[in-house]
């Protein structure tokens, strides 16, 4: 069989020259890596530990190696449909088709609204805006919600924002959004740079958790912890997340990454 590899030899002359950037989008992970922290009776995911075995030294002396335990929703990870009830029997981790890691990154930078309101969720109105500035946001494309969150990841108490009331307060994504993204635009799904994919408020709403229900009940995905955001265009970045393939798994960390034009 002959594989045609005009379009690939060019991409890669391209990455080799430099005149396409790879902009790492994952927070490190480690042990001081924030972690989602839900209030008691639920259970909470493991964050992540990490145990030297050996490093050039008597348990091994000519190699260096580690074990490490960590949950399916720790740092910079994905979130599949079958994460929430809402997507029961949908795509798991193991089973989403590979072309759905692949797709195009639409940035929509609300930046000002969270700064002046930590529980700003993304509007219908917002997703209306952005696409008059920049073309309908296409089929098979990450909403990538720009809140500025990323700038708080080594401050835990930003990066939480716990209030008086207990509650964290950190913006999210409104239900009308995320139903609009899901059935409107058909999206691979959204991506934050928060704990979660929804605001820290919004166990509150109706429904509870409102972008997981709608988001995963469509069969959709969400990322959650994302860095470097204000290093992406508006639209045109080429967004690469490769979960682990664990079997049933609801989750996993990624090492998302985004490929973007530059001109030399």
């Amino acid at each position: 069989m002959v594989v045609k590899t005009g379009i690939l030899e060019e991409m890669l002359t391209n990455l080799v020259s430099g005149k396409i950037e790879v902009v790492d989008l994952s927070q490190t992970l480690n042990e001081n890596t924030p972690v989602i922290q839900l209030p008691e009776p639920f259970k909470n995911t493991g964050g992540f530990k990490f145990q030297q075995l050996s490093k050039y030294d008597e348990n091994g002396p000519f190699f260096y190696w580690n074990d490490f335990v960590a949950g399916e929703h720790c740092g910079t990870h994905f979130d599949a449909p079958v994460h929430w009830l809402s997507g029961k029997g949908k795509d798991s981790v193991d089973t989403m088709p590979l072309k759905n890691m692949i797709g195009e990154a639409c940035v929509i930078d609300i930046r000002k609204q969270s700064a002046a309101n930590p529980d700003y969720c993304l509007s219908v109105a917002d997703i209306q805006q952005f696409e008059e500035e920049h073309g309908i946001i296409p089929k098979h494309s990450w909403v990538i919600i720009h809140t500025g969150w990323g700038n708080f990841v080594d401050d835990h108490e930003k990066f939480y924002n716990v209030g008086e009331d207990g509650q964290p307060h950190t913006p999210g994504i409104s239900k009308e959004a995320s139903i609009f993204l899901a059935e409107e635009r058909d999206v691979l799904g959204v991506g934050v740079e928060t704990v979660g994919t929804d605001a820290g408020i919004a166990g509150s709403f109706d429904p509870p958790f409102p972008n997981h229900h709608y988001m995963h009940g469509a069969n959709k995905y969400g990322l959650a912890q994302l860095t470097n955001v204000d290093k992406l265009p508006a639209r045109g970045a080429v967004l690469i997340v490769n979960p682990l393939k664990i079997e049933e798994g609801s989750g996993s960390p990624v090492r998302a990454i985004a490929l973007i034009e530059k001109e030399l």
